[in-house]
């Protein structure tokens, strides 16, 4: 079974000798690793597309990382996109709001 890391983009802003570290709303970089292998991913999460899933009940973050497994239940993590909006992946597999609703807490 591979492991899913998911973590939020951070920004980095120098103000004078400081550093603002800002989390970047939406934005996640996760990590498949499956052994030796492993492959990265770049996705981005509206706050609208994540209420309309969710109501709320869970993470985005816990959101992006069960999409993950919902896509390597159907497909090798090769095949998944390096950069996507998670509202791409309905286009492929028309029951996956279904299918993530249903998983829900």
């Amino acid at each position: 079974m591979a492991t899913i890391e998911v973590e939020t983009i951070r920004v980095w802003a120098p103000l004078g000798a400081h550093a603002i570290h800002a989390v970047k709303d939406g934005e996640f970089r996760v990590r498949v690793i499956d052994g030796h292998y492993e492959s990265s991913h770049r996705v981005t999460l509206s706050t609208e597309h994540y209420n309309r899933l969710t109501d709320g009940k869970i993470e985005p973050q816990e959101l992006v990382k069960r999409s993950f497994e919902f896509l390597l239940e159907r497909e090798p993590k090769e095949s998944i996109l390096a950069q996507f909006d998670l509202q791409v992946i309905a286009r492929y597999f028309p029951e996956y709001e279904r299918e993530i609703k249903r998983r829900l807490p």
